[in-house]
C-alpha cells in the first residue's frame, strides 16, 4: 500500500516523523492505504509555504488572474468527476450517486468563486465636506481550514474556494477518516497553475496536526466544520493569537409538517434529508414535527418508505452506505439502545443487504415515533440515519419544539398557508429556512451557517467571500 503524503509547496511530502495512519474502507472495515501522520513540524512547513506564496506570486496575482486559475481548476475537477467520485465513495462509504453529486458540487464551487473573484469590492461612503472615504476588502493572509470527513470535497470547495478567490493562501487539515479526495484536488490545483504554496494539505489527527494549525501564530483566519465540542477547542486555541474563526457545527434540524402540507411532495424529501450520507450530515432533517391531525397518516407513509430502504457497500449504489467508522457505528447504536431502554417505539427500519461485508460499518435507517421532547433523541445530534417523529397541536407548540434544542442550523416548513410560512420562518431560530423544500439542492449560492451551538459566520455565496476578507477604511482629506 502506497502512502498518501502531504501536499506542501506544490510537492508531495512524507510526515516529518515518518509515521502513518491506516485508511479504512467503511464498506468492508479493511485498510487499503495509509496517510502521512502530520505533526506540528509539518504544519510549520505548510504555513511557511503558504506565507511565501502570499508574499510572492499568489499575493501578486490580480483578482481576474485568481478567477481564471480557479475556473481552470473547476474544469479539471469536472473532467476528473468520475475519478473523484470513486475516491470519495471508497474513502467515506457513501453510495456512488451521492459521491458523484459531491464531485459536481465541488466543480460548481470553484466555478462560482472563479466568477466572483473580481467582483468583490468596497464602497464609497458619504462623509464630511472635504473628505473622500472608501472601503477596501483585503484577504486575511494565510487561512487555516479544518475539514470534516462527511463531505470532504464539498466542504473543501465551499471553504477553500472562497478563501482562494479572496486572495488568501491556504493550509488545509482534512479529517483523518477521509483525506484522499482533498489530496487529489490539491494536485489538480497545481496542474491548474496555482503557484506553489497557495494551497497546502497536511493530513493527520485532529489533536496533533489540527491543534497545531488552530493555534499556529502564522495563521490569520481559521475555518472549522465539526462538532460543537471540538469547535469550542479550536476557538480557544485560535484566541491565543486573536485569530477570527468561522464555525459550522452540528444540528438537530426540524422539518415542521402542517396538516395542509402537500404530503406527496414532502414525503421523499423528509426521507432523503435523513438518509443522505447515512444521516452523517450537519444539516440532516433529523426531527420531523407533525401536526397531530395528520400524525398517524404521515407516520404510516414514512414507515412504508423506511421499510423499503436498502443499505450496502458504496459500489452497490443503494439508498444508504455504511457509517464512516466503527466509532460512529457505536455512537448510533448507543442512541438506539437508549430508545429501546426508554420504550420509544420503532415505527420502521430499512434493511442491510445480505451481500454487505460483515465487517462494514452498517446501520439500517430507523424511524422512531412518539419521541419525548426532553429525550436525548429529540435534542442531541445522532449523526446517523435515525429520524425522530414528534406530534404537535398548533403553531406555538411547533415553534417551541423546533427551537427546543441547543442547535439552530436548518429548518424545513411544510404548509400551503403563505402567512404561516412567513410567521414560522421569522420565529424559528435557524441559519437557513426552507419552505416546501429542504436543502435547495446544495445551493452553492446560498449563505450557510448556524446560530446557537450550530456555530457562527457564514459559508457559501458571497457571504463567504466577505468572511475571508478584512474591511479597511481609507479617509482622504483634500479640502
Amino acid at each position: 500500500m502506497e502512502e498518501a503524503k502531504h501536499f506542501i509547496g506544490g510537492e508531495w511530502a512524507a510526515s516529518s516523523g515518518g509515521e502513518t495512519i491506516p485508511v479504512v474502507d467503511p464498506s468492508d472495515g479493511q485498510p487499503f492505504t495509509t496517510l502521512a501522520r502530520g505533526a506540528a513540524a509539518d504544519i510549520d512547513t505548510a504555513v511557511e509555504s503558504a506565507r511565501r506564496a502570499y508574499d510572492g506570486a499568489w499575493g501578486a496575482a490580480s483578482a481576474a488572474e485568481r478567477g481564471r486559475l480557479l475556473y481552470r481548476l473547476s474544469m479539471l475537477v469536472a473532467a476528473c468527476h468520475e475519478e473523484l467520485a470513486q475516491i470519495e465513495a471508497r474513502d467515506t462509504g457513501k453510495p456512488l450517486k451521492q459521491a458523484r453529486g459531491d464531485a459536481a458540487a465541488l466543480a460548481r464551487y470553484f466555478e462560482f468563486y472563479a466568477g466572483a473573484a473580481d467582483k468583490l469590492h468596497g464602497e464609497t461612503l458619504p462623509y464630511q465636506n472635504g473628505y473622500t472615504v472608501f472601503t477596501i476588502r483585503e484577504p486575511h493572509g494565510v487561512t487555516g481550514h479544518i475539514v470534516p470527513w462527511n463531505y470532504p470535497m464539498q466542504i473543501f470547495g465551499r471553504s477553500v474556494g472562497a478563501a482562494l478567490a479572496a486572495g488568501n493562501a491556504c493550509v488545509v487539515k482534512p479529517a483523518e477518516d477521509a483525506c484522499l479526495s482533498v489530496l487529489r484536488v490539491a494536485e489538480l490545483a497545481a496542474e491548474a497553475g496555482l503557484p506553489a504554496g497557495a494551497l497546502n494539505v497536511v493530513t493527520g489527527y485532529g489533536h496533533e496536526a489540527g491543534a497545531a494549525l488552530a493555534r499556529h501564530p502564522g495563521i490569520d483566519h481559521i475555518s472549522f466544520t465539526g462538532s460543537p465540542e471540538t469547535g469550542k477547542l479550536v476557538t480557544q486555541m485560535a484566541a491565543e493569537n486573536h485569530v477570527p474563526v468561522t464555525l459550522e457545527l452540528g444540528g438537530k434540524s426540524p422539518q415542521i409538517v402542517f396538516a395542509d402540507a402537500d404530503l406527496e411532495a414532502a414525503l421523499p424529501t423528509l426521507v432523503n434529508a435523513i438518509v443522505q450520507n447515512a444521516g452523517q450530515t450537519c444539516s440532516a432533517g433529523s426531527r420531523v414535527l407533525i401536526e397531530r391531525s395528520i400524525y398517524e397518516p404521515l407516520l404510516d407513509r414514512l414507515a412504508t418508505a423506511f421499510s423499503e430502504l436498502r443499505v450496502g457497500p458504496a459500489h452497490a449504489d443503494l439508498d444508504c452506505g455504511p457509517l464512516i467508522s466503527a466509532k460512529q457505528q457505536r455512537r448510533v447504536w448507543d442512541f438506539l439502545s437508549d430508545a429501546q431502554h426508554d420504550s420509544i417505539p420503532m415505527a420502521a427500519h430499512g434493511e442491510v443487504i445480505a451481500e454487505a461485508p460483515e465487517d462494514g460499518f452498517y446501520q439500517a435507517p430507523t424511524l422512531l415515533r412518539d419521541v419525548p421532547p426532553t429525550h436525548r433523541l429529540a435534542r442531541e445530534e445522532v449523526f446517523g440515519p435515525v429520524l425522530a417523529a414528534l406530534p404537535f397541536a398548533d403553531e406555538g407548540e411547533a415553534l417551541a419544539l423546533a427551537n427546543g434544542t441547543q442547535y439552530g442550523l436548518v429548518a424545513g416548513i411544510w404548509t400551503r398557508d403563505g402567512a404561516r410560512q412567513l410567521r414560522i420562518a421569522r420565529r424559528v431560530r435557524s441559519g437557513q429556512v426552507f419552505i416546501n423544500n429542504y436543502g435547495a439542492g446544495g445551493g452553492v449560492e446560498l449563505p450557510f451557517g448556524g446560530v446557537k451551538h450550530s456555530g457562527h459566520g457564514r459559508e457559501k455565496g458571497f457571504e463567504a467571500l466577505y468572511g475571508f476578507t478584512v474591511l479597511k477604511t481609507v479617509a482622504i482629506k483634500h479640502g
